[in-house]
């Protein structure tokens, strides 16, 4: 009688098939990956190219002095560019675009300036990608889209503070002048922001750009005497629909990280009031205790928590403020933390604590920029400082000219 196989000689006889099995998918999906134009081909151990400009950066000088690093303070940013003149400004913003567009402290035309130069070269790079025969059909449309978002942001009366085309994309706009506001509004949008959802055609004030275009507008209107300036600020990457990195802080808390150097780095003194939508307003909740003083107002729309249980918890003198509109679906969310998912208590519940806005003829999740709604009246009015005209969740003022002395004007 024949000796049974000796268990290596199964296991030399069946691994191939089992290799077969774990890399043929994978194979494929790097195949479709690829030719979609999502994976790019490069030479083993060539840095990407961002880390190549951040080693150019890194590397160069200007008038024999080198220049900061990009993780130094926004005041650090702000002191040397205060040490240049404007010609050296603009070299820089024309060798380092994607550096100097994206420095918090950078002054605000330098970054606008940068921006414009790094919005030119992506735009080129996706002009050529749409007739890369080696890209998907899939992969030369979104190329093509994206060429077209470029296009209009490059429009001459645009100001684009900050610009990354890497993964989904990041940017930030400003309505109005950063330099000379007297008060200064943030905008910060929630899930599926993405540089080809920072603004719409359709649904225009359901994306960031429509957003802070109604606020900045009806913050005029509504102060006419003193300028105002409102950002569009989707300089962080945000959940993709509402999934488990929806229900979790880990993007939030990158975010926050990014939020409170964008506010470091703003010019002047002026006051700044938060607008911290959806998911949003998890990402102001993680940023709230190292916001800069100049922060007076936190207002939250659409929530579904901050990552605290109270108001007074989150760390910061701000006054927090929070609305929901009639038929918003986030009320349905279960306000809960349960380890890393949730958010915690709902902002607009009376055990929160916070000041609760009226939102009147806002409907839905992303109703709360109409123009003509409750919510976008209130919020202007809030930017601008208008506080005793803010109204609560039943029309009766929320503040009286006694609660706001000593409150920033």
């Amino acid at each position: 009688m024949n000796p049974p196989p000796a268990p290596v000689g199964r296991r030399a006889v069946r691994f191939p098939g089992l290799l077969r099995r774990v890399l043929l998918p994978l194979a494929v999906v790097f195949t479709v990956l690829a030719a979609s134009g999502w994976i790019t081909s490069g030479e083993p151990g060539t840095p990407d190219p961002r880390t190549q400009r951040l080693m150019a950066w890194n590397r160069d000088a200007i008038g024999g002095a080198e220049l900061p690093s990009v993780t130094s303070s926004p005041e650090r940013i702000a002191s040397f560019f205060a040490s240049m003149g404007h010609r050296k400004w603009m070299v820089l913003a024309e060798r380092h675009p994607e550096v100097v567009g994206n420095l918090d402290g950078v002054p605000a035309e330098v970054r606008y300036a940068a921006n414009r130069h790094a919005l030119n070269r992506a735009r080129q790079e996706e002009l050529a990608r749409t007739d890369d025969e080696r890209l998907s059909a899939a992969g030369r449309h979104h190329a093509g889209r994206l060429a077209n978002r470029y296009a209009s942001l490059l429009r001459e009366d645009r100001r684009i503070l900050s610009f990354d085309p890497s993964g989904g994309g990041r940017a930030a706009e400003v309505f109005g002048d950063l330099d000379t506001a007297h008060r200064i509004s943030v905008v910060v949008p929630g899930v599926d922001t993405d540089l080809l959802t920072f603004e719409r055609t359709r649904m225009r004030y359901r994306s960031p750009v429509g957003m802070a275009e109604a606020l900045h507008a009806e913050q005029t209107a509504a102060d006419p005497d003193r300028e105002s300036a409102v950002i569009a600020w989707a300089d962080y990457t945000t959940p993709r629909g509402v999934g488990v990195s929806a229900a979790t802080g880990e993007l939030a808390a990158e975010g926050a990280d990014r939020l409170v150097r964008a506010v470091e780095g703003l010019p002047g003194e002026a006051p700044v009031a938060l607008f911290c939508h959806s998911y949003g307003s998890v990402v102001c909740g993680l940023a709230a205790d190292r916001l800069s003083d100049r922060v007076s107002d936190i207002v939250v729309a659409g929530s579904p928590g901050m990552r605290v249980s109270r108001a007074d918890r989150l760390g910061t003198d701000a006054r927090v403020w929070a609305t929901r509109a009639v038929g918003d679906w986030i009320r349905d969310v279960p306000h809960l933390a349960v380890g890393p998912l949730g958010h915690g208590t709902d902002p607009v519940h009376p055990s929160f604590g916070a000041l609760h806005l009226a939102s009147g003829s806002a409907r839905g999740h992303t109703g709360y920029f109409e123009p003509g709604t409750d919510s976008l009246r209130n919020f202007a009015r809030i930017g601008t400082g208008l506080l005793t005209t803010v109204t609560g969740a039943r029309g009766a003022p929320l503040c009286t000219p006694e609660s706001t002395v000593g409150l920033p004007a």
